[in-house]
């Protein structure tokens, strides 16, 4: 199902009782985070707080707070059916990195399906003066102030052209300045780099808050550089995403935006940003990062502001990261056909461990795969990796554990890389975004890697005794 815009998306959430609407007046301070984080915590309904205190603007929180909601989001039955479509593009998997590369030019071939100019368009309705007109919220007590946390940040690569869009958090300096929070990893943070590289000393941006859904989870993606975020919305979509030029600066924005930001980050210009209750559970300590001052702002006739509150997990952002492992599992397993499925444990805040199945062919194929996922994009910041057969369910912590418990030899199967890139919110490393990793091969070992005995079998029960006892199973269950 394609949403024309996040009302849309709102409109069947309520059709499909997944929305609440809120009318208790709550303050944007503190209040709205604690409701929300108590029906987040319990799988809940998305939340529409019909009256923020001193606003008359509602907020909208929660929305994707569910695998069900998530899906409804993307407009499919399961994450799997983007992945079929991603196959359907390469028509078979790769059986060899020339095939891999050869699936991705054809990969990029599709996404170029850019996003349409129209002149007219919603989020131009009305004007404002500042910021303040709007309920952003204070989330937590220690936090530095109140913060932007679901924008759509637009900016432009100066050497290519290409529109790139991030979700990054904006803290709220004042009516017309926000800090800009491009962590060293990020797009936004490279074609910062770039402009200075040009001599430039100002890079253009946009913000855009209340987008639809696909177009949000696109900003959120991991995708290649050079892949257009816009275009692989409509990719998801099946329809181009419609945006529209913004007035001070030379970008383009959602046109059905409930809110839009334009305005300008200079290279040279840094201000302590911070502290924020992030979704590691700890307080990010204040950092300096670069300085966002608006030029205009536009937004919607009646906008909703839409946030998103982050903390110690499970929180709402659990299913934009789980939407990103199943989506794209399919392009990992065309360059590491062995991997049999990828979880992304949502305790370990998306960087902090990857545990991955493979189906085991010959020696060191675990150890392989650690290095190959190291080399891959976002996943190189993952500190920890974890390779099981595949007759451990990798979603199933219990199995993981059993088989770390019983088939990993720490003095023979742990694999410690000295310190490299990690996430700029990893607080254990010593030197920000600099950490060791650990990879640990729970995989069975074989005779080559120095096993010398037969590997136990797994005790199960048979096929034929399950069967049997399926068909009586019935009878017993009443016993039960």
């Amino acid at each position: 199902m394609r949403y024309r815009d996040l009302r849309e998306f709102l409109e069947r959430l309520e059709n499909e009782n997944e929305l609440a609407r809120i009318k208790t007046e709550l303050s944007p301070i503190l209040e709205i985070t604690e409701v929300t984080d108590r029906v987040v915590k319990k799988g809940g309904k998305a939340l529409l707080f019909e009256r923020p205190k001193g606003y008359s603007i509602p907020v909208l929180t929660n929305a994707f707070g569910t695998e069900k909601r998530m899906l409804m989001a993307l407009g499919v039955k399961s994450f799997d059916e983007i992945g079929e479509k991603i196959f359907s593009i390469v028509k078979k998997r790769p059986s060899s990195i020339f095939d891999a590369i050869k699936s991705f030019d054809k990969f990029r071939d599709l996404m170029a399906m850019a996003p349409k100019k129209v002149r007219n368009a919603p989020c131009k309705e009305k004007s404002a003066e500042s910021l303040e007109k709007f309920p952003i919220l204070k989330c937590w007590p220690k936090d530095a102030g109140r913060f932007i946390t679901l924008p759509v940040v637009i900016t432009k690569d100066p050497f290519t052209g290409e529109l790139n869009a991030g979700v990054y958090r904006m803290q709220v300096f004042d009516g017309k300045t926000t800090g800009m929070h491009w962590q060293i990893h990020k797009h936004g943070a490279e074609h910062l780099r770039r402009v200075s590289e040009l001599g430039k000393d100002k890079i253009e941006v946009a913000v855009a808050i209340g987008v639809d859904p696909v177009v949000l989870y696109s900003a959120t993606a991991p995708l290649p550089e050079g892949m257009s975020e816009f275009a692989f919305a409509g990719f998801l979509r099946g329809e181009k995403v419609e945006v529209v030029d913004c007035e001070t600066v030379d970008l383009q924005v959602p046109a059905t935006a409930e809110i839009v930001l334009e305005g300008y980050v200079k290279v040279d210009e840094l201000r302590l940003e911070g502290p924020f209750g992030d979704h590691t559970g700890y307080y990010t300590p204040p950092e300096p990062y670069p300085v966002f001052r608006i030029t205009n702002i536009t937004h919607r006739e009646d906008p909703i502001y839409h946030a998103t509150i982050v903390g110690k997990p499970p929180m709402e952002d659990a299913w934009l990261g789980k939407s990103t492992e199943r989506i794209f599992l399919p392009i990992i397993q065309m360059l590491n056909p062995e991997i049999v499925d990828m979880n992304l444990p949502v305790e370990a805040g998306f960087h902090g461990m990857a545990i991955v199945s493979i189906k085991k062919r010959y020696p060191g194929q675990a150890k392989k795969v650690m290095f190959s996922l190291w080399g891959l994009g976002m996943l190189s910041l993952t500190k920890i990796i974890v390779v099981v057969d595949n007759d451990v369910n990798v979603h199933n912590l219990s199995e993981v554990l059993w088989a770390i418990s019983t088939r990993f030899d720490p003095s023979k199967d742990a694999v410690l890389l000295p310190p490299s890139p990690t996430d700029a919110l990893d607080h254990s490393a010593y030197t920000p975004c600099l950490a060791g990793k650990l990879g640990i091969d729970a995989t069975k070992k074989t005779k080559e890697e120095g096993y010398d005995r037969p590997y136990p079998e797994v005790a199960e029960m048979s096929q034929e005794v399950k069967e049997r006892i399926d068909k009586i199973w019935g009878e017993i269950s009443k016993f039960l």
